[in-house]
């Protein structure tokens, strides 16, 4: 399975430049991601979607995987659209995975588990989301909230896709895990805060 990160954000609320190449513990934010997509059994090409305002990070990107992982230009501004020209532009077959560029608590084992899962159903998609009260355990205050069931939940920005039929709404099955890491995303500087003090304590295959 492909994985697409997406990185045409500015980061304007953590007001440090094109977030993806804020430095945590003295990486680019989004070489976290990268590295654990690399590094998990079940993913076979990188790309990355970067738009007009984010050009440091593709630059960045180049010099630092050299040909390793793919850069693709979207437009910018839309979100769901660079998502689906990334995919088509991809070359993707099949499943693919979207994960955010913000993600760097992240782990191999939990992509590969993930994927795992998708294998185990007949859903052409699905979507990983933490329970909310995942989120209030781990102090972070979500801006999107889902009610499944009668259960809030929020999604953290890990979804796979079939990419054969991208431009159409897909069934997706709710992956829902009882994991605080993996509620925070970093949206701004405590949670840039957090994130460095967890990946101090832990190792990332200690993430799952």
């Amino acid at each position: 399975m492909d994985a697409i990160v997406m990185a045409g954000g500015f980061g304007q609320r953590l007001g440090m430049g094109e977030k993806p190449c804020v430095e945590l513990l003295g990486k680019p934010l989004i070489t976290y991601v990268i590295d654990t997509l690399r590094a998990a059994k079940h993913i076979d090409k990188v790309f990355v979607a970067v738009s007009p305002v984010t050009p440091k990070t593709e630059i960045m990107l180049r010099e630092r995987y050299n040909g390793k992982v793919g850069v693709i230009r979207t437009f910018g501004g839309n979100y769901v659209g660079d998502m689906v020209y990334a995919v088509e532009t991809s070359g993707a077959k099949g499943p693919v995975m979207i994960t955010m560029s913000d993600l760097p608590l992240l782990s191999p084992e939990l992509i590969d588990s993930v994927i795992e899962t998708y294998e185990e159903h007949e859903e052409p998609a699905l979507s990983v989301y933490v329970p909310i009260n995942v989120c209030k355990k781990a102090g972070v205050r979500p801006d999107t909230v889902f009610n499944k069931k009668g259960k809030l939940i929020v999604p953290i920005g890990v979804n796979i896709l079939d990419s054969n039929n991208i431009n159409e709404e897909q069934e997706d099955f709710n992956l829902i895990l009882d994991n605080p890491k993996l509620a925070i995303n970093v949206n701004n500087v405590e949670d840039l805060r957090r994130c460095k003090e967890l990946l101090e304590q832990e190792s990332p295959e200690n993430f799952l």
